[in-house]
């Protein structure tokens, strides 16, 4: 951003892009190379921090803008306006900040004026998604020895032989890293300074949209002629995208397959602080409907995603749910877009933040952060806390420790993790691969950032969403993690019962909260290191547990909850194959132990116990053969879902598990038992009035007078089997069953 982008009058408001701006300055003369002045924020603090000795008088805040649009050594770029704190809550208020450039010099001789001015860099902010190159590479000399450069020609097309124009095709070797872009034939060319062919020790190509990456180590390079590139369609890993609507394979392994359609998000809102929101796309159309533009001051230049990020993050939380595309976590909230990038600073995140509070945003997502902290950026993030404004932050991705703002207590910090076997081999995903990894496929990828400030973690290894126009994209980072927890907290928020009554009011207690609802709902991964995974996996199912109950499954979902329950009593040994038929449209165990739809008679795959068209359990068994939906299997093979079942309200009302306790401190270790119900539903709500319990599946299909359907009879006869065997809480195994 130029100092033209925004007035020198402290009005805070952008002054539009010349439109001739750019072909001015072709006409003129080439300009010298000279080093860029600093971008600082400037602020007084407020009255009760202020002491009464000092080198110079302290204007106020007015009088600060006058003095620094008077130095010409300063030059002004806006003022951001000071809030007022909330009533009684003394030394709260946030100040006013006037955004300047000047020298690192000249900021020294500031202080050293005004030791009561607060004065920090405007730094740039990063998004959180994987570099390109990876940052992991052994560090690179100062300058490539001279004298010897190599020049490699790539051709980049896909299977059919069209050229893929946009992928960016990196080298790196033993010195600096080189790219380029391929244009519109799919050729680009690369030059690389002190490399031979020999010396190269990666090619990674990454198409822009439609395309897996392709990244070979030690590739075999020629200079003489192109080198051929063919990246794979992302149809070929994501099967039947965009004609029918798929779940992301992180949404799925969230449970949020699962979770009744009637939960979606609705009264909550939702901003996403990043590069803007194409809501042009099939995907985003109507689901984001308000914004900023932060970054280039058009009323609606917040619909315009040039960098793609925004609107992949959009996809991940609020993908409609149309049938087509992609689905998000929220479809049903109100998303507003924050443009700050390309280009945004800790001021443009001072602004978005302000604006989240103004708008009562509900849930921010932050998939960006530095390198650098900032003093200013975390007081206006408490304030946020303190309206009610809760902020997922990224981790960060290039391998160290956690970014800012992921450092602040104030915010839910999320930590990415990865799934083998979402994505082809050879790709620039199957390079993060580090051990361990879990019997379910859990692996933390090498750019994940680490630290105790990790709270959870989520996918963000091959993530399919939306990007412009009309495209789909699987990237890395915790860039794609943050917003699976993001969409989440949404839920959470809509329909768990603790924010309609008890934490109601916008509040500090209110974003605290919902902190540790998302933290107890937690399935806990033993990746090697709990800094890079923190509380674990957040489980839809678990965090809406006390919600569920609430909900009147419709038909199909009842058929498949009985389904499933009945796939995992038989491969359990607590109810014996094929003693009772399956009845018309049910699914149950045949004579020969095989899980069947009632409707065709076709067995379905042990374990999974689903209809056609909907989702197994979690599609995976143990090395027993024994289903496991969470991807462990207690040692005599058991098929038990995630410990003792609260059939009974699956959650207790203000949503702590059943280990919490007093003086239990939100953010510990994930409770493995007394979570929900893996299949979301509360079988003990539903009425047992109807059919007749034996050995088997319950068959028939309705009681005399307008009981139950046979799928809802299989549910309330699952229960009482189940806890019979006392798999459920509330019954013993002596219990008579009733």
């Amino acid at each position: 951003m130029t100092s033209d982008d925004k007035p020198k009058n402290g009005s805070g408001q952008s002054r539009p892009t010349g439109a001739n701006r750019s072909r001015q300055t072709s006409r003129q003369g080439p300009q010298p190379v000279l080093p860029r002045p600093l971008r600082y924020m400037v602020a007084l603090p407020p009255p009760q921090a202020r002491s009464q000795e000092g080198a110079g008088p302290v204007p106020d805040a007015d009088g600060l803008l006058r003095l620094l649009e008077g130095d010409p050594d300063v030059g002004v770029r806006r003022r951001l306006p000071a809030r007022s704190g909330e009533p009684g809550a003394a030394g709260r208020s946030f100040p006013s900040v006037v955004v300047a450039d000047m020298t690192a010099e000249h900021a020294d001789e500031l202080r050293r004026r005004f030791p009561e001015l607060h004065i920090e860099r405007d730094r740039l902010l990063t998004y959180s998604e994987v570099p390109v190159p990876p940052r992991r590479r052994r560090p690179a000399p100062a300058a490539p020895p001279l004298g010897i450069e190599s020049t490699f020609a790539f051709l980049v097309r896909d299977s059919a032989g069209a050229p893929v124009p946009g992928a960016v095709v990196v080298l790196s070797g033993s010195g600096l890293p080189a790219q380029a872009v391929t244009g519109p034939d799919g050729r680009a060319t690369v030059t690389m300074a002190g490399e031979t062919a020999e010396s190269i020790v990666s090619v990674l190509v990454a198409p822009r949209s439609g395309h897996w990456s392709v990244y070979v180590e030690r590739p075999a390079l020629s200079s003489s002629r192109e080198n051929l590139i063919e990246p794979a369609m992302l149809s070929e890993g994501v099967e039947g995208l965009p004609g029918r609507q798929i779940f992301g394979w992180g949404q799925t392994a969230m449970d949020l397959d699962r979770l009744p359609r009637a939960l979606r998000g609705a009264g909550v809102k939702i901003a996403i602080i990043d590069s803007g929101a194409a809501t042009e796309h099939p995907d985003l159309l109507g689901q984001v409907t308000c914004g900023i533009d932060l970054a280039g001051g058009k009323p609606d230049g917040w619909t315009d995603d040039g960098a793609h990020h925004g609107s992949h993050c959009a996809g991940i939380i609020a993908g409609g749910d149309d049938g087509r595309g992609i689905v998000g976590f929220a479809a049903e909230a109100e998303v507003h877009a924050c443009k700050i990038f390309p280009g945004g600073r800790f001021s443009d995140l001072i602004e978005a933040l302000d604006y989240c509070i103004d708008q009562r945003i509900d849930v921010v997502n932050l998939s960006l952060g530095s390198r650098h902290p900032s003093r200013l950026v975390a007081a206006k993030i408490d304030e946020a806390r303190r309206a009610g404004v809760a902020c997922v932050v990224a981790a960060g991705s290039d391998g160290g420790s956690v970014c800012f703002p992921g450092t602040l207590p104030t915010v839910l910090t999320v930590a990415a993790i990865g799934r083998v076997g979402t994505f082809p081999d050879g790709t620039g995903h199957a390079a993060e691969v580090r051990g361990p990894v879990t019997g379910e496929g859990y692996f933390s990828p090498l750019f994940t950032c680490r630290g105790p400030e990790v709270d959870v973690c989520a996918p963000g290894v091959a993530v399919t969403s939306c990007v412009p126009p009309g495209a789909y994209a699987a990237w890395d980072g915790t860039s794609m993690a943050a917003p699976h927890v993001t969409g989440l907290a949404a839920l959470v928020l809509a329909h768990h019962d603790d924010f309609r009554y008890a934490y109601v009011r916008r509040d500090a207690r209110r974003v605290d909260r919902l902190f540790h609802v998302i933290r107890s709902s937690c399935q806990a991964l033993d990746l090697g290191d709990p800094y890079r995974t923190g509380a674990g996996l957040p489980n839809v199912l678990r965090a809406l547990g006390p919600a569920l109950t609430q909900v009147t499954p419709q038909p199909e979902e009842v058929r498949r909850w009985s389904g499933e329950l009945t796939a995992e009593m038989v491969l359990a040994g607590l109810t014996a194959p094929g003693r009772n038929p399956v009845g018309p449209n049910q699914v149950g165990p045949n004579q020969a132990g095989e899980v069947q739809d009632g409707g065709t008679g076709q067995p379905l795959a042990a374990g999974a116990g689903a209809a056609p068209g909907t989702a197994p359990m979690n599609g995976y068994a143990s090395q027993d053969g024994h289903a496991s939906p969470d991807g462990y299997a207690p040692p005599d093979g058991m098929a038990v879902m995630n410990g003792p079942l609260q059939m009974d309200g699956i959650m207790p009302a203000n949503g702590l598990t059943t280990a919490d306790r007093p003086g239990h401190a939100p953010g510990g270790p994930a409770v493995p038992s007394g979570l929900a119900a893996s299949n979301g539903s509360d079988p003990a709500g539903v009425s047992a009035t109807t059919g007749t319990p034996c050995d088997g599946v319950p068959g028939g299909s309705a009681a005399p007078g307008g009981g139950a359907p046979d799928g809802q009879a299989a549910l309330a006869w699952l229960t009482r089997e189940m806890g019979a065997a006392g798999l459920i809480t509330g019954r013993r195994p002596a219990d008579p069953l009733p």
